[in-house]
């Protein structure tokens, strides 16, 4: 996982790499150059290639330079446009600056950058006149990093644009956007969009993410993200005062290692999921909810629903899945006469997921929910109607280590959990929330965000909109529940139900990654995430589920 930064934190850590572990700046520029290099490498392969550099002032520009001078040794076609007069950068950025210049010193004939000054308005636009820069194949945006708190104007906001609309033409030939550290126009210390800003394919950002290229509407500046690390010991970012994090890729690979099939494993050591969901209008959520279970690799699920739904239900079931019946209201909704037939189905069980496709919330609804939550004995994740039978939530009811809740609500239901709007910044009402009330709190979004009880808040990076779609998150259930279950089988002593929470997460939004490749957004379906989890596992997995291990 990732630690996600302030810029005043970024600065301390590149301070104490400094002076604390004599680190020299100049190196980690280096370091830093070099990252966003491999990038441009990486997507330009063996061909020839035209660079059109940006770099503003500071040391964001600094970078820039030493980008270009390292794509030009590389064998790039490189063009720097400077935003900032040459005179007023000092530094390690006027070290770069400087060696830019004696690289594109018109004296001698094998100048390898083109350089142009455009510090004003009118400069910039002599150079638009000029053409020169028009078809490049990447662009290097290196104008502004962490250190921009207030709108672009002028000729910042007129580059700004014209990089826009170059990457953003239709053309084939549109070239690549690279973001240094952060696009160019945003307050990394910000999830909010303060004026233009830069339109990335990718963003290269330095040892730790900041808040703008995790969370949106910023982060939806830049297509994809990468963490670079250029030589600052991990041991300053663990230091930085921060409870919020990235989860990464390596996070859920440990999960899945430490939780995988081995020689001798069978059904019981991966997990018996209970899903308690349906209703006689709502029987399709308890079939998503459970096959995701199922499908997520857990050894057993049962799924129990009111006896009127059941008919719809067990036909379309996957036939691995047991079932059972509950008593019910007269809506057809499952009915506190159900607590005894759940009480014997429960002990069987490593965790029961309960709430999708309830449908009532009326009282017998709620009076059900409530002795379930009082009464458990295994952990809880509570989805959908479960939860708005329990909203507001009630004063006191607080989950525990030994008997977990996780609640997966989205801004809605959150909503209506706190009784309250949740605010313009989710990740701190779900800290508070996870804090207060001693729960693992999945609030649902464009990116999903997973709060523990001691406010520590992990923001998933995977998945896309094409999630938002009926069933999805009674899909999202399945999983979570699945993923707890393995994880309570397998580490009985002391299971990392966050860790478990966070993996299945992640796996939703990759099999949802892989699915839109073959079937589109707008082709896509519950039903087909759930196909392909056992693809997004075995990816992730990458070989470490072979028997003899």
């Amino acid at each position: 996982m990732h630690k996600v930064v302030t810029a005043a934190q970024m600065r301390e850590i590149d301070r104490q790499s400094t002076e604390q572990f004599g680190l020299p700046s100049l190196q980690l520029m280096e370091n830093a150059a070099q990252a966003v290099t491999d990038s441009v490498m990486m997507l330009a392969g063996s061909g020839s290639f035209r660079v059109l550099v940006f770099c503003g002032p500071g040391n964001n520009g600094g970078d820039g330079a030493a980008i270009a001078r390292q794509l030009a040794e590389a064998g790039g076609e490189v063009c720097v446009v400077l935003a900032k007069p040459r005179a007023e950068t000092k530094g390690d950025a006027r070290t770069n600056i400087d060696a830019i210049f004696q690289m594109s010193d018109a004296v001698t004939d094998d100048a390898l950058v083109e350089l142009y000054e455009c510090t004003d308005e009118e400069g910039w636009a002599s150079f638009v006149a000029t053409g020169i820069g028009s078809h490049p194949n990447f662009i290097v945006d290196a104008l502004f990093g962490t250190g921009l708190t207030r709108p672009l104007g002028g000729h910042y906001e007129a580059i700004c644009n014209y990089i826009n609309e170059l990457g953003g033409s239709e053309s084939n030939n549109a070239p690549w956007v690279i973001s240094v550290d952060v696009p160019s126009g945003l307050n990394s210390d910000s999830n909010e969009l303060m004026g233009t800003s830069v339109q990335a394919f990718t963003t290269v950002t330095f040892t730790a993410p900041k808040l703008a290229n995790v969370l949106p509407p910023a982060s939806r500046q830049s297509e994809t993200l990468t963490v670079a690390p250029i030589g600052s010991p991990a041991i300053l970012v663990d230091m930085a005062d921060s409870r919020l994090f990235l989860t990464s890729e390596s996070d859920v690979q440990d999960w899945m290692v430490s939780t995988r099939y081995r020689a001798g494993s069978f059904k019981n050591s991966h997990g018996h999921v209970l899903v308690i969901a349906g209703s006689r209008d709502y029987a399709g959520a308890p079939v998503l909810c459970g096959d995701a279970a199922m499908c997520s690799g857990a050894g057993l699920v049962t799924v129990a629903t009111p006896a009127s739904a059941m008919p719809a239900v067990s036909a379309r079931l996957m036939p691995e899945i047991i079932t059972a019946t509950l008593a019910e209201t007269d809506s057809g909704a499952v009915s506190l006469d159900a607590i005894h037939q759940v009480e014997k189905l429960a002990q069987r069980a490593n965790v029961i997921a309960v709430g999708p496709g309830l449908s009532s919330t009326g009282e017998p609804t709620r009076e059900f929910m409530r002795w379930l939550v009082e009464h458990r004995q295994r952990p809880l994740v509570i989805d959908a109607d479960g939860l708005n039978a329990l909203s507001p939530w009630p004063e006191g009811l607080r989950g525990s280590d030994e008997l977990p809740l996780i609640l997966t609500p989205h801004l809605g239901e959150m909503r209506r959990l706190l009784g309250a709007e949740v605010g313009e910044r989710p990740w701190v009402a779900a800290s508070e929330f996870a804090q207060t009330h001693n729960v693992v709190l999945v609030l649902k979004g464009e990116r999903t965000l997973v709060a523990i009880p001691d406010g520590q808040v992990f923001i998933n990076p995977t998945g896309n909109p094409g999630v938002g779609t009926a069933g999805a998150g009674d899909t999202m259930t399945g999983v979570i529940a699945g993923f707890v279950a393995q994880e309570v089988a397998t580490n009985r002593e002391k299971p990392r139900l966050g860790e478990a929470v966070r993996a299945a997460i992640y796996v939703c939004g990759e099999a949802a990654d892989i699915a839109v490749e073959d079937l589109g957004m707008r082709g896509m379906t519950a039903s087909a995430i759930r196909s392909y989890l056992s693809q997004a596992m075995l990816d992730l997995a990458r070989g470490t589920e072979k028997p003899w291990q």
